[in-house]
């Protein structure tokens, strides 16, 4: 089975209530359906959609009644002033368990999405650093069985130092074992392997890894490795000799979010891997951005992964390994 199939199979058996506050976005609004067709999860439009999405799709408006309080408290809270539009009205209903996740970004920046989400959810007891992972499905040769490649973080953190790093690897590590079901084995990215150069970001990699393993000692981690040593065995046998990755990390953390951002665009584009993302940890509960090229296909896998985080499959395996 496909890691795609997966999510959706996986999702189905925890179902869920998503919203999605840009229903009037076409795409979205073709993905909204196929969700409900599929079944797998309960799409709700938060505001307007586009055309009638038929009687299987529920449709929530910020004018309704029932949510008359809600609204109020939004336009008197000092740190979210302004109007209640459809996304900000969408995480409210999230932050009050009206829903079980939230999917937007197809029309709205993650700047927007992220600043929606820190005011009215805020980050998750104990988290101090709310980042983002991409989830890269990979087949390097027709024939090859596929992979996923965590790539972090790629779309928040401009800059993180060492405390960061080691925060922002966690966080998709707990992540990666809901969505992916895998263990993960990371790898702190650099243009160095193991002191064979240095320099400002070098260090801050070792001491990330440092920190990493003081609070994850189970987890299989190294660093710092250049991409190369990190993915690919035979580079890894001479490069980086003793290595417990042994050129098979699957969560790459990368230095700064230049990096990041640069090279999932690069693998996405040029050798045609599946990006999904970017999926948001550390916030209080499930709200997931999507990149604005997105197609229906992400959006509606996106769907299903924000399904996984909402944290009701924890006990339950992965068909996906």
């Amino acid at each position: 089975m496909s890691f795609v199939d997966s999510l959706r199979e996986r999702a189905a058996r925890i179902g869920g209530r998503i919203g999605f506050p840009e229903a009037g976005e076409p795409r979205t609004a073709e993905a909204i359906l196929r969700l409900a067709r599929e079944g797998a999860v309960r799409p709700v439009v938060v505001g307007d959609a586009v055309g009638d999405p038929g009687p299987e799709v529920e449709i929530v408006d910020s004018a309704a009644p029932e949510f008359r309080d809600l609204v109020a408290d939004l336009l008197t809270e000092a740190s979210t002033p302004g109007p209640v539009d459809a996304l900000r009205f969408a995480v409210a209903l999230l932050r009050d368990e009206h829903l079980d996740g939230v999917v937007a970004g197809a029309r709205s920046s993650t700047a927007e999405v992220l600043r929606t989400g820190l005011n009215l959810l805020g980050a998750a007891p104990g988290t101090d650093t709310v980042s983002s992972s991409f989830y890269m499905v990979v087949r390097r040769e027709p024939d090859e069985t596929e992979s996923v490649l965590t790539f972090t973080d790629a779309a928040v953190v401009l800059r993180p130092g060492p405390e960061q790093l080691a925060a922002i690897a966690q966080e998709a590590c707990q992540a990666r074992r809901l969505i992916v079901g895998d263990e993960p084995r990371v790898a702190f990215l650099s243009y160095s392997t193991h002191g064979s150069a240095d320099g400002e970001s070098v260090r801050r990699a070792r001491e990330a890894l440092r920190l990493f393993r003081e609070r994850q000692p189970d987890i299989l981690s190294d660093g710092e490795l250049q991409v190369d040593a990190a993915l690919v065995s035979e580079v890894a046998a001479r490069k980086a000799p003793g290595s417990p990755l042994a050129g098979r990390a699957n969560v790459l953390v990368f230095p700064d979010l230049d990096a990041g951002n640069i090279g999932y665009k690069l693998v996405h584009r040029l050798a045609g891997a599946r990006a999904l993302g970017p999926i948001l940890q550390g916030l209080d509960r499930p709200l997931n951005d999507l990149s604005r090229g997105a197609s229906v296909d992400d959006i509606v896998h996106v769907a299903y992964i924000t399904a996984l985080l909402a944290g009701r499959s924890r006990t339950q395996g992965s068909a996906f390994i």
